[in-house]
């Protein structure tokens, strides 16, 4: 039966899914990582005793992990909304960013250009800077609006006909604004670039459609929505098609997205992606998760005061609910650690990885983030509220 997030009974049975949720501690560091629901794990275990074996054989154990990744693949392809010979696994989005991008850049000629946003996650800009490094090839950052937003008219200026990507993150992994995807897509094709995602962040809290938005390249990370650490990408087939691959020359090159991974798989993993989707599925998939969330995150804003900053937009508008945060007098290790003494899970840190972000925020050394997700309940916001403003107080 499908769980529905709408009242406390069905939050507290999706709870009661989660070992890690049963005792006492409230993670609110859901953008740095989420925790998993014992199914995941069961399914982990039970790949890792029943099909431990490898592709290509001729006995039950092969077998099983064909149909281990058959279904991956499908079930990636439907929470992307491609086709199956479009996925690609990696170990993890960085890696898939960086064997994709070097990839792609085989045959990018010196004075090329790749765009990237100041809003990005270094592991969506450090690749292109690497292979521009390499080939010769020239990385133009697009700037920010005030409130964090991307600046569209800034990109507009720096297209031009020797650019050859357009990366950028869906939704911030620090402040968490969303970006146009659909626009910035639309712009990168009409100067004959590709368009290039990285929907780590995004994919946690927002339902993903890659035709909608028509990308050509999109990377995930499960980890960040109840599932294992892989990485998951989609690529356009008939982008694909004209990419020679890194790879062992043995290794089979069909279907089209397997000749981009490199090596074998952890297929156990791959159980655990299924039953990952299972699982989102089982609790009503992102038309519950998107208003309940959304309202975990509103509930945040209206309840703490002006001791508080929330950097970026002010409200939920235009975001996913993840804040970064300082409390007025407290330095920012110092709330992470009152916090933890309270039974409540926050990092400090300085950039939260987003070098083109963080020195434009105006805090100095470090800031908070937290970040709610579809587990959060109501108690447990209103508990870091009343946290905060003891901090402030």
């Amino acid at each position: 039966m499908t769980e529905v997030l709408s009242g406390t009974s069905g939050v507290e049975a999706i709870r009661r899914r989660f070992s890690s949720l049963q005792q006492g501690f409230m993670f609110f560091d859901a953008p740095g990582g989420s925790q998993v629901p014992d199914e995941v794990g069961d399914a982990i275990a039970r790949a890792l005793r029943e099909a431990s074996a490898n592709l290509g054989a001729g006995y039950a154990t092969s077998h099983r992990v064909k149909a281990i990744l058959e279904e991956a693949e499908s079930k990636a392809a439907r929470f992307l909304g491609c086709d199956p010979h479009e996925i690609v696994f990696g170990p993890n989005m960085s890696s898939l960013n960086f064997t994709l991008s070097r990839t792609a850049g085989r045959e990018f000629e010196a004075g090329d250009e790749i765009l990237v946003s100041s809003l990005d996650h270094d592991g969506g800009v450090a690749p292109w800077l690497e292979l521009a490094h390499d080939r010769d090839l020239v990385v133009k950052s697009i700037e920010l609006c005030d409130d964090t937003t991307l600046d569209y008219d800034d990109l507009a200026s720096k297209l031009n006909s020797r650019t050859r990507v357009v990366a950028f993150a869906w939704a911030s992994n620090a402040v968490g604004t969303i970006v146009d995807a659909a626009r910035v897509c639309s712009m990168a094709h009409e100067a004959g670039a590709l368009a290039w995602v990285d929907a780590v962040h995004y994919a946690a809290h927002e339902p993903i459609d890659v035709r909608a938005i028509d990308a050509d390249v999109l990377i995930c990370s499960p980890y960040k929505y109840c599932g294992p650490h892989l990485g998951v990408a989609y690529g356009r087939a008939s982008v694909m098609e004209t990419w020679r691959p890194y790879k062992v020359r043995p290794a089979p090159m069909n279907p089209l997205g397997r000749r981009f991974e490199t090596g074998t798989q952890p297929y156990e993993l791959l159980a655990g992606f299924n039953a990952t989707i299972d699982y989102l599925d089982s609790i009503g998939g992102f038309d519950a998760i998107v208003p309940y969330e959304r309202a975990l995150g509103q509930r945040f804003v209206d309840g703490v005061s002006d001791a508080i900053t929330i950097y970026g937009l002010p409200g939920m508008e235009g975001r996913v609910p993840t804040f970064l945060i300082n409390v007025e007098g407290v330095p920012a290790t110092e709330v992470a650690a009152k916090l933890a003494e309270q039974d409540m899970g926050v990092w400090a840190h300085d950039s939260w990885y987003s070098l083109g972000l963080y020195k434009r925020l105006g805090y100095d050394d470090a800031a908070v983030r937290l970040g709610f997700i579809h587990y959060n309940n109501v108690e447990e916001v209103d508990r870091l509220v009343g946290a905060l403003e003891g901090l402030a107080s």
